[in-house]
């Protein structure tokens, strides 16, 4: 799922992405979700909001910072390798 419309409000909440991932979620076939948008428009904010508020618990990993997690795709597209080492990057 794509998802590239941001319209913030006097909250700063954007209720129409939030409603939006909130229907990925539920999605009996949903794929991996990616997230597109210009900088400092609230892509990591509402992330980390959605996860609190839909998940017992989530795996927060910043490809820019985190020097392990810019190589996770470089060899393959390997699921298992990737979520092994998805594990280990957050602990």
């Amino acid at each position: 799922m794509y998802i590239r419309r941001w319209k913030t409000n006097i909250f700063g909440m954007n209720r129409q992405i939030y409603n939006e991932l909130k229907r990925w979620k539920t999605s009996l076939d949903r794929k991996p979700l990616v997230l597109l948008g210009a900088r400092q428009v609230g892509k990591t904010w509402i992330m980390r909001h959605f996860g609190a508020h839909e998940y017992e618990s989530v795996a927060y990993i910043n490809c820019d910072d985190e020097p392990r997690a810019k190589e996770l795709f470089t060899p393959d597209y390997d699921m298992d390798r990737i979520l092994l080492s998805i594990q280990v990057i957050t602990g």
